[in-house]
């Protein structure tokens, strides 16, 4: 498989990803929740100023270092996919680098332009440039309660299971890495090297020769 098609990947993650978004940034307003499948699946519109699954970086030179960071990343991913390439990584392999590149770009772009052409830039931001907010809309509620009273410390306190809210682009790379993880003995098996026959050599050949034996003269006494 040829390594344009690994890219090709990454795009398709890409576009969607984007697209997602700015749906989201359109037809929602923020901190609005529709409820998709049930309870449990819901679209959440949310600005993410920091990590993926809703980590926050609360410092001016963290938002601007992860940004930069990401870019390096970004590069750094695509350049390792390349190489893997090169040397007939396992294809299985790549298509997770792809997803995890794909990833990477859609929440750069969100970083680098989002400031800018969707104006959610942090208002004490010095430039809305490197400074955009993620946008998050995916959303899984999957169990919701209230601990008895009875409990000692978390008595009456309520307790959401998975409550982070992410994009598609956290997904991809979140995918690829377990991905990777889960069948890394597959992805990194080592080559069997084919055992080569010992050549035969003169030093394996028996060359020793009988001992000489005292034979009689051909001639005779007449």
């Amino acid at each position: 498989m040829k390594v344009y098609k690994y890219f090709l990947i990454a795009l398709i993650v890409i576009c969607i990803d984007q697209t997602s978004k700015l749906l989201v940034h359109k037809y929602m307003g923020l901190h609005e929740e529709v409820n998709v499948i049930g309870d449990w699946f819901r679209l959440h519109y949310l600005l993410n100023p920091g990590m993926a699954f809703g980590i926050k970086w609360d410092s001016e030179f963290g938002k601007l270092a992860l940004t930069i960071f990401r870019i390096i990343a970004m590069f750094g991913i695509g350049f390792y996919l390349i190489r893997m390439n090169q040397r007939k990584a396992h294809p299985g392999f790549l298509v997770c680098m792809a997803l995890i590149l794909g990833g990477a770009v859609g929440n750069v772009i969100d970083s680098i332009f989002y400031g800018v052409f969707l104006g959610n830039a942090p208002l004490d931001s010095p430039t809305p440039w490197f400074h955009g907010q993620v946008i998050d809309m995916l959303f899984f509620p999957v169990a919701n309660f209230t601990w008895p009273e009875w409990m000692p410390l978390l008595g009456g306190q309520e307790f959401l299971f998975f409550s982070p809210v992410f994009n598609i682009a956290d997904s991809s790379i979140f995918i690829g890495v377990v991905s990777i993880l889960i069948f890394q003995k597959k992805f990194f098996k080592e080559k069997e090297v084919p055992q080569q026959e010992e050549p035969i050599t003169t030093d394996s050949v028996d060359t020793t020769t009988l001992p000489a034996t005292d034979l009689p003269s051909p001639t005779t006494n007449l």
